[in-house]
């Protein structure tokens, strides 16, 4: 079997092409149409105009959804480990996936207000899923060290680390580089007040983003192996209520007087 198809590899590996896919082909389509430099725009900039605009909302919105799913898959694979070792903190794995889903939100806000149409909507959307992305990544770092050697492997637990400090350490210039300039402006000259700024912002925001994005790719390890845990405990299950069916209906026939 191809290692993506084993157990829910799917889920990460459907995820990280469709979510780059959705940032590549909107910025293609905004450069072939120059509403957009080819010198790195912002990400939403390459969806703030028609048609663009209407192709990175709509994958957006599922990659928010693909988002999500691989989150919960992830935390009910910590949850069982919990289960079995007592090795993390329910706790930690319940923050790490309420803070994970406040971002997949932030995402879904991103996709649905256009940064030149109602720019404060779009500013909190952004700033909930870098902010809430980077620390779902820096919590799921600590669980994944904490679930060994139950889930990743020390050197998979170690590239989703770097990952997710690469992201940490990017997403700090791409807020504080953008409150300055405090623009949407669409194209820029070398010459522009701020430019330096600008560029500092949307460099470190690409960063940030395709960090968080690849990040989910450390969690194939983990994947390959959930959908024969939750069937193995779904068959478990089955065959149990199954022995208490038949000796019910036992005690039953004998209560009844059938031999």
């Amino acid at each position: 079997m191809v290692w993506f198809m084993e157990g829910m590899c799917f889920l990460p590996t459907f995820l990280v092409i469709w979510s780059s896919s959705t940032f590549i082909i909107s910025y293609i389509i905004a450069l072939l149409r120059r509403d957009v430099d080819v010198v790195l725009p912002y990400i939403s900039d390459t969806g703030a105009t028609p048609p663009e605009s209407c192709v990175f909302g709509f994958m957006s919105t599922i990659t928010a959804f693909a988002a999500f799913a691989t989150m919960y898959a992830e935390y009910k694979f910590v949850e069982r480990v919990h289960e079995r070792t007592g090795a993390v903190s329910p706790c930690l794995n319940k923050a790490s996936f309420g803070i994970g889903v406040i971002s997949c939100v932030g995402m879904c806000l991103v996709a649905t207000f256009q940064e030149t149409t109602v720019t404060p909507v779009h500013d909190l959307g952004a700033l909930l899923f870098f902010l809430f992305g980077v620390t779902y990544a820096a919590i799921q770092s600590v669980i994944s060290y904490r679930a060994q050697p139950y889930g990743s492997s020390k050197c998979m637990c170690h590239v989703r680390a770097i990952f997710a400090a690469v992201a940490c350490l990017a997403v700090l210039p791409t807020i504080f580089c953008a409150i300055p300039v405090g623009t949407s402006k669409l194209h820029w000259d070398t010459n522009d007040k701020d430019y330096t700024l600008h560029l500092v912002s949307v460099v470190c925001e690409w960063i940030t983003t395709f960090s968080f994005v690849f990040f989910f790719l450390t969690y194939i390890q983990e994947f390959q192996v959930i959908t024969w845990t939750i069937l193995t405990m779904s068959l478990l299950t089955f065959c149990t209520l199954k022995v208490v069916i038949v000796l019910q209906s036992f005690r039953g026939q004998k209560a009844l007087g059938f031999h």
